[in-house]
């Protein structure tokens, strides 16, 4: 089967917050990427719909807080998979630093962002 990501993926756990209108779950990120975020399926969850969600959390040993809006792609019993539909600008800085400290190569790095470049000019 051919590999139909374009973003790389890295492993980050931490502790995070989902919210649509007046929900809340607390649950878990497992990695993240410059378009997307996997996430643990937090106890009662409730079954997607097409709104947006916002998702919130730290990184680690810190107080850096990034917030996202989210599209949810896929779900499962034990994962959600979402789309970054917006982040500010603060939020994506710190989140191109992170994936570009775990992923080790900024030629990969510059052409992934240039990729979400024209995924915006699609739009």
């Amino acid at each position: 089967m051919a590999e139909r990501r374009k973003f790389s993926r890295v492993v980050y756990r931490t502790p995070a917050t989902i919210r649509q209108n007046d929900k809340s779950w607390e649950t878990k990120v497992l990695d993240l990427s410059l378009k997307g975020a996997l996430l643990a399926t937090p106890a009662g969850w409730e079954s997607g719909n097409a709104d947006d969600y916002d998702l919130s959390f730290r990184l680690n040993d810190s107080d850096i807080e990034l917030d996202m809006d989210l599209k949810l792609i896929q779900e499962s019993d034990e994962y959600l998979r979402f789309q970054i539909d917006h982040i500010d600008i603060d939020s994506a800085s710190h989140l191109k630093r992170l994936v570009e400290l775990n992923v080790g190569n900024d030629d990969l790095l510059h052409r992934e962002i240039a990729q979400l470049t024209d995924l915006k000019d699609t739009v």
